[in-house]
């Protein structure tokens, strides 16, 4: 259960260059004790640097890190209360995934009875009750990620940090790890933060997002928040896809030149002779282009004032030959207002 009034970490005025590069940039940003947080962002945007200034791998060049309360700004990495979960696992090749998974209270010289006992409380969290006398060579990609996972919150952190974890996983794997990550944070009830370029999986997991771009948060907001009304072009952009409508095209539409997006999905694609309902926008355009994609199909439809718009619509009741007809074809792109989010110049 997420406790609103207790903040995990704090960034005050956190700034981090190398040389000339400002890789974070003046960043304020607040993460709740008990939620899971995504760093969303490009490469280079920032979110990774802001990781590991957390973990005590790397330090601010100015400003304050508050871990519940403390300053570790300057604290070593031994010495603050959380872990961190790679992309490439880190196992030992030559232990078995019990004496990974228990290296870190060997380390702290616990006794070898209450090692296997929270050992075993471990694997049967990740789901790999039979696995602990196994050598990570023995277990698939997804199985050595759960064990890392295993290693990380064995020592009850406060906060764990998740660096792109899921990146070495092939798309069907890395949706059920998604879904597995999210399981076994609400049962252990620690702060995640996660960082991650992919877009899905920030939107799948998150209690919020921190959207970061040229190394600064650009905006925080719920999943819902952040899909339904973006803040900037570059938000409305690079989460999901989007059309984003200005100028003179704009303002025929709408009655102002202000940038606007609208989700593709958002978009019925009608006949040339169908009627918009009232609060509808609507506007005529040619099929120039149709994807296929068995779930959905994906046109790109050239519009008047001789902008492109992507509409996505499912496949309901069409097959492909039916969708590939609508190449060449006139069509009426029509989307309620409440659709349309102000993401400004």
């Amino acid at each position: 259960m997420i406790n609103p009034s207790t903040s995990a970490i704090r960034f005050d005025q956190v700034s981090r260059y190398f040389g000339e590069v400002k890789a974070v940039d003046h960043v304020d940003l607040e993460i709740r004790d008990g939620e899971f947080f995504s760093m969303l962002g490009p490469s280079g945007s920032g979110k990774t640097t802001c990781l590991r200034m957390i973990a005590g791998f790397d330090r601010p060049t100015s400003g304050h890190i508050h871990l519940y309360g403390q300053d570790v700004s300057d604290l070593p990495p031994y010495e603050r209360d959380v872990n961190t979960v790679f992309q490439d696992y880190a196992l030992f090749p030559h232990m078995t995934v019990g004496d990974n998974i228990a290296y870190g209270l060997m380390i702290k010289g616990v006794a070898q009875d209450e090692r296997m006992k929270r050992v075993e409380e471990m694997l049967d969290l990740v789901r790999l009750p039979a696995f602990g006398a196994r050598k990570p060579s023995q277990l698939s990609g997804g199985q050595r990620q759960r064990v890392a996972l295993a290693r990380a919150l064995i020592n009850h952190p406060k906060v764990l940090l998740l660096d792109e974890p899921l990146g070495a996983l092939d798309l069907k794997l890395r949706q059920q790890m998604q879904v597995e990550l999210k399981s076994i944070q609400q049962r252990v009830g620690i702060t995640f933060i996660f960082v991650t370029h992919d877009q899905e999986e920030a939107l799948t997991m998150s209690d919020r997002i921190a959207v970061f771009n040229e190394g600064k948060i650009v905006q925080v907001g719920t999943p819902a928040e952040i899909y339904e009304t973006p803040a900037s072009p570059f938000v409305a952009g690079f989460v999901g896809t989007s059309n984003l409508i200005g100028g003179e095209v704009a303002k025929h539409l709408t009655g102002s030149e202000q940038m606007f997006s609208v989700r593709p999905e958002k978009i019925h694609l009608g006949s040339v002779n169908e009627k918009p309902e009232k609060d509808m926008i609507c506007v005529d355009g040619v099929v120039r282009d149709v994807v296929y994609l068995g779930l959905f199909t994906r046109y790109l439809v050239e519009a008047e004032g001789g902008i492109d718009l992507v509409v996505v619509e499912q496949n309901l009741k069409t097959t492909s030959m039916d969708v590939l007809s609508a190449r060449g074809q006139k069509v009426r792109l029509l989307w309620h207002k409440d659709h349309i989010s102000r993401v400004g110049g």
